[in-house]
């Protein structure tokens, strides 16, 4: 295992749980309820978009694309903590215990989140011309740096 895939692997390893939890608890969402077997579509994608963003931050290096997933993540873990919970309102869903363990494991993983993001290596950036993912203290391009060198009267575009 890489270097960067042992860092990761506590958190890894709580989405895993987190997919697998989810995945028990929409096989106890009643069929005919059709609110509900549409939460627990949501509430698969969000556990799968989880892990899938995990695995893509985990293969790259560049902090802008990190961020941009761990914006996702965190997106999709606070999604799914509130479709969980609701569950608890409908008298058709009667398995709790999951509300309650899963919310537990959201928690547990936020906390990894947490430590995840902030080993993420600042140094490893372009510029993100959005500037919504750019590390503390990135210095943007001059303006030099984005002249095009391709001289483009030099091409008859309309012939």
């Amino acid at each position: 295992m890489s270097k960067k895939r042992k860092e990761d692997a506590p958190i890894i390893k709580k989405a895993d749980t987190i997919f697998k939890q989810v995945e028990a608890l929409v096989k106890a969402i009643p069929e005919d309820d059709d609110f509900l077997q549409s939460q627990a579509g949501l509430m698969m994608s969000d556990s799968m978009m989880i892990c899938a963003k995990l695995a893509g931050a985990s293969s790259v290096g560049l902090y802008s694309i990190k961020m941009q997933n761990a914006a996702i993540i965190r997106q999709c873990a606070m999604d799914l903590y509130v479709f969980v919970g609701g569950l608890r309102y409908y008298k058709s869903f009667t398995s709790n215990d999951y509300v309650e363990l899963i919310r537990k494991e959201i928690e547990e993983f936020r906390l990894l989140f947490i430590d995840w993001v902030a080993s993420f290596d600042k140094s490893d950036y372009i510029w993100d011309e959005w500037e919504l993912f750019n590390p503390p203290g990135a210095i943007p391009p001059s303006d030099d740096d984005y002249n095009d060198p391709i001289n483009w009267d030099d091409f008859d575009f309309e012939n």
